[in-house]
């Protein structure tokens, strides 16, 4: 694949509606905000794969959710991947871009580079987690790992959990242009039913993998038929028109949906920001005593810290923190 002149679809969610089918999408493309998440880390190939995935799917979820604060996207595993932990922060008024970070834990000496990403993860779980900010109480909800893919995990979370059918078709990858380094790029297509989809039928069992919900538990008659065909449509999409830049999402809606009625919104852009600060670790650092806050001491005699989303570093006074200490300057950046 080589990249053209960069246009002002990347980094962007494109919210759609099939008037024909009752169902809603989105459209994601992203290109500079993935890269920035990932150049905060030096990791192998399979894991760097794995996050580009969570990362459009946290994109592509996060804007469809009415949301003043905070979603997460978590995947544990017992295998070489331990933890993919993903945020997507909501824009802070209108026009202004959503946030989103990411990063990865895994075991160096168990990573097979020649394996499937996905196979690397292992038995666990897949989240979801909504925080709505103070006041409110935060929402939950989890999957057991299944399928072969992350796509199919979040697929199966929203069967399993809220009753929903969704699709997703993503692709991702490593694009260059003749002469040019290397970057990642992503993109995807989210289809999903709208919420007045028929009750969980009586004779439900659960026809996905392992017994969990899968879309044909939920639908029946004419929504399961509007649902099928759509389905069917986005099985004709290729890598490359999901990952862009030389299809533009609006062209890629009318080649898949042209008879469904499909009918765009206004694309929400997409950035990647971090939310740490001296403050909030010195915050989460109040919870120790002074004998706590020495054993985390330097031979420097400074208490440090690393955010494991962007790789910022702090240095504090061991004096100041713990919840013994009186209120202190902020730690140095």
């Amino acid at each position: 694949m080589t990249l053209g002149q960069t246009i002002a679809w990347d980094d962007t969610v494109l919210p759609f509606q099939l008037d024909r089918s009752d169902i809603r999408g989105r459209v994601a493309r992203l290109d500079g905000v993935l890269e920035q998440v990932l150049a905060q880390h030096d990791y192998p190939l399979p894991v760097e794969a794995l996050v580009a995935e969570a990362v459009t799917l946290t994109a592509l979820i996060g804007q469809t959710i009415k949301l003043r604060w905070k979603l997460s996207l978590q995947v544990r595993g017992d295998d070489a991947v331990r933890l993919i932990a993903t945020d997507y922060f909501a824009p802070g008024a209108d026009g202004r871009p959503a946030r989103i970070r990411a990063y990865a834990s895994y075991d160096a000496d168990r990573l097979d580079p020649a394996a499937q990403p996905f196979s690397q993860i292992g038995k666990g779980y897949f989240a979801i987690l909504l925080d709505q900010g103070d006041g409110t109480k935060p929402y939950s909800g989890i999957t057991p790992i299944a399928g072969g893919s992350l796509s199919t995990c979040a697929e199966t979370y929203f069967a399993q959990s809220e009753q929903l059918p969704t699709r997703f078709a993503v692709s991702f990858g490593q694009a260059a242009a003749p002469g040019k380094q290397a970057h990642w790029r992503a993109g995807g297509v989210m289809l999903q039913h709208m919420p007045k989809a028929s009750p969980l039928r009586p004779d439900a069992g659960g026809s996905g993998d392992g017994g969990l919900l899968s879309a044909e538990d939920v639908l029946e008659g004419d929504e399961a038929e509007d649902w099928n065909r759509a389905n069917t449509l986005l099985d004709t999409v290729e890598e490359t028109e999901l990952v862009g830049p030389h299809v533009q999402p609006t062209e890629l809606l009318v080649r898949l949906f042209h008879e469904e009625g499909p009918r765009v919104f206004d694309a929400q852009p997409i950035r990647f920001g971090c939310t740490c600060s001296a403050d909030k670790v010195r915050q989460s650092l109040s919870i120790y005593s002074q004998r706590d806050i020495g054993h985390m001491t330097t031979e420097d005699g400074t208490v440090t810290a690393d955010c494991q989303f962007c790789g910022a570093h702090y240095e504090f006074d061991p004096a100041t923190l713990g919840f013994e200490a009186e209120q202190a300057p902020d730690g140095k950046r």
